[in-house]
Formats: structure tokens, C-alpha cells, sequence
């Protein structure tokens, strides 16, 4: 769905503004490189928040308790 809206959109702004439409196709794989670093960094956060939810919850694991 998510792309279907993607294509949408790129054919309406190709129809109102090709060379702009145009711009944007080609340097989209250089946005991609761009922000590739932040989305690690972004998987490696949510990595150390989860570690550290396991870690606050053991106790509670120990005792029996189970998330629902």
C-alpha cells in the first residue's frame, strides 16, 4: 500500500513538474545511503532498549510473572 501511494504521488508530481520528478528519482538511492547510518544507529537503540527491559523484567520473569 505504501508504495502504491509512492507511485501515486512520484506520477502526480511527474505531471506537474517533470524535471523536478526527475531530480527526485535520481537522487533517491543517494538519500537512501545517506540515512542508512541513522537507521542502524536506530536498530542499535532499540536493541539496548529491549536488553535493558529483559533486564529490569527478570526478576519479575523469576517470580512467575508473564506478560499477557
Amino acid at each position: 500500500m505504501h508504495s502504491l501511494l509512492t507511485l501515486i504521488l512520484w506520477c502526480l508530481l511527474f505531471l506537474l513538474c517533470w524535471p523536478l520528478a526527475l531530480l527526485a528519482l535520481l537522487l533517491w538511492p543517494l538519500v537512501w545511503l545517506i540515512s542508512l547510518p541513522f537507521r542502524l544507529i536506530g536498530i542499535g537503540v532499540e536493541a539496548l532498549f529491549a536488553l535493558l527491559r529483559a533486564l529490569l523484567f527478570l526478576p519479575a520473569r523469576v517470580l512467575g510473572w508473564r506478560p499477557r
